[in-house]
């Protein structure tokens, strides 16, 4: 059995003037939300033998706020393919994994992210998690796929299972979406 959790990263500041995408920030916010994922990681035991990670600015960030919230340093294997991959590419990244790893962590950016949970996971009448994802993969969610294999080049489009599927709102209403 291997096991996929996929994380967005938190909410970034489109206020901050920076020239690239790439070096856009977190907002305080996402901040506050990437923390209290990591909080809810350590407070369920939430642990990943290998954590593949875009190097952009905001992904660093909330992996550096998930880390105070879990409480530990966290060392990612940074991988530029990630940085705004389509589903194709993450997978191709997913199957790439050492096979001695059981539980990923791949943090990264929509729509990839989404895309590979919706090409992931075979659309079942009544998987209330899946439909909210179809609806919106917000910042700093956390995905869990479990696949029955072995190895993770076995891993293929719709034999996974939506384990898990956690939003910032759903562990604090004030890290919902701003009212408009």
């Amino acid at each position: 059995m291997k096991k996929l959790t996929l994380l967005r990263h938190a909410k970034s500041g489109w206020d901050d003037p920076v020239a690239r995408d790439f070096d856009r920030p977190l907002n305080a916010k996402g901040k506050r939300a990437a923390q209290r994922v990591g909080e809810y990681l350590r407070e369920h035991r939430l642990h990943y033998d290998h954590i593949l990670a875009s190097p952009a600015a905001r992904v660093v960030e909330t992996i550096e706020h998930l880390a105070e919230g879990i409480g530990e340093t966290i060392a990612p294997a940074w991988d530029k393919r990630i940085y705004l991959a389509s589903a194709v590419s993450l997978l191709d990244v997913v199957q790439e994994a050492d096979d001695r790893y059981d539980n990923l962590l791949l943090v990264g950016h929509n729509p990839g992210l989404e895309d590979l949970v919706l090409m992931m996971v075979p659309d079942r009448p009544g998987d209330e998690a899946r439909d909210q994802i179809e609806e919106k993969f917000p910042t700093a969610a956390i995905a869990e796929i479990r696949f029955p294999v072995e190895r993770w080049e076995d891993v293929r489009p719709n034999s996974g299972e939506l384990s898990l599927f956690v939003r910032p709102r759903d562990l604090d209403p004030a890290l919902g979406p701003d009212e408009h």
